[in-house]
């Protein structure tokens, strides 16, 4: 999957851009605070219908501007799609090959990207929320039914809640309609429990070869799915339907009493352990900097494995962040196999000697200007 061209409208600073890409490394050089990100941001709004740095998507609109549009070609191994989002006071409207389409979960994973910028390197030591976005980030972007299952199981559990401080407060007092609340939220949490348990398994597998290989074979990394449903009720729907119906009937008192759901997938977590100890807790600076460079590396395997198409990858500033034992496997990593934008301030420590004639792009005040490719 490439993103051959992109254009841009009443995006942020950019007024008008009509640019054409390299399918290997694309750089993007500039000062802070010229466009180098909003660049990469309209690439990952493109994908995504939504941003990574705002929930508000006016703030996408150029100043004084009534609409923004961000449209692009993305080459697929079934041919080229022409994408559009245009971003108005109204909403969003998504076009697919010029045909509009009716839900915006209908255009997403048309054009998949991972975006990686220094704000990941904290990923392992975050918060577990944190983790929980990035992985039903990830997982949407690859399995439309995981995306579908996500929304109706935020939808219900939000409905849940409300229905839950009422009875706290003694304005309802309707079980059986909580009991109906429950159900579904228990069949939609399983699935999402279920895919999560799959998706995580083999995110491990391509994560601890990666790094094994950074570290010379001197650390395993391994995944730690910490849910409420136990393991071994986790391997299908309906054993993972079974075991959340009992944790809600168990809870069910105490969640009334404090007014909230306490069961269900919206608390579950992730832990990365490096020989048998959680690197959060006991790993160094350095151990927990290479888990999260295995980990983001590790989606790009599975997004391939689960879709039939490499994604798009996105730096953002993050190669600065990362010393050069880290930055040369990164960068080895994806030549050659993955489409990457990088955005820095300066190329003096990148380690270019080992990227292959990358197309380079100077962005000042919202304007890209091509250069010629590195050469030696």
């Amino acid at each position: 999957m490439k993103l051959t061209q992109l254009a841009l409208k009443n995006y942020r600073n950019y007024a008008s851009v009509d640019v054409g890409f390299s399918d290997q490394i694309n750089v993007l050089i500039g000062e802070n605070a010229q466009g180098k990100t909003n660049l990469l941001e309209a690439i990952y709004v493109l994908a995504l219908a939504r941003s990574h740095r705002t929930s508000n998507d006016k703030e996408l609109i150029r100043f004084n501007q009534d609409f923004a549009r961000i449209s692009g070609t993305v080459n697929k191994t079934i041919g080229n799609l022409a994408l559009e989002l245009v971003i108005s006071q109204q909403g969003k409207k998504a076009r697919v090959n010029h045909i509009e389409q009716p839900k915006l979960s209908q255009y997403l994973g048309n054009f998949n990207v991972i975006l990686f910028a220094p704000e990941d390197l904290g990923i392992v030591k975050g918060s577990p929320a944190g983790r929980r976005r990035f992985i039903d980030m990830e997982f949407g972007q690859m399995s439309p039914k995981y995306l579908y299952n996500l929304a109706q199981y935020k939808a219900i559990l939000k409905q849940r809640n409300a229905y839950l401080k009422q009875l706290r407060f003694k304005q309802a007092k309707d079980l059986v309609y909580l009991g109906v609340l429950t159900d579904q939220l228990a069949a939609y949490g399983a699935e999402i429990i279920t895919a999560r348990a799959k998706l995580l398994q083999e995110m491990a597998k391509f994560a601890a070869v990666i790094h094994g290989d950074i570290t010379n074979g001197r650390e395993v990394l391994s995944f730690d799915y910490q849910s409420q449903v136990a393991k071994e009720a986790r391997s299908t729907d309906e054993t993972a339907y079974a075991a959340l119906s009992t944790l809600f009937e168990k809870y069910q008192q105490r969640e009334i009493d404090q007014g909230t759901t306490l069961v269900g997938p919206h608390r579950d977590d992730v832990a990365f352990i490096v020989n048998e100890n959680d690197v959060a807790n006991f790993g160094s600076q350095g151990q927990q900097r290479t888990t999260a460079l295995a980990v983001k590396l590790a989606e790009i395997d599975l997004m391939k494995q689960q879709t039939g198409e490499y994604p798009v990858l996105l730096l953002d500033d993050v190669l600065s962040e990362l010393d050069d034992q880290r930055q040369t496997h990164l960068l080895k990593a994806i030549q050659n196999k993955v489409q990457t934008f990088i955005t820095t301030t300066s190329l003096d420590g990148i380690a270019k000697e080992i990227i292959e004639a990358p197309a380079i792009f100077n962005v000042a005040a919202g304007q890209l200007t091509k250069e010629e490719p590195l050469r030696d």
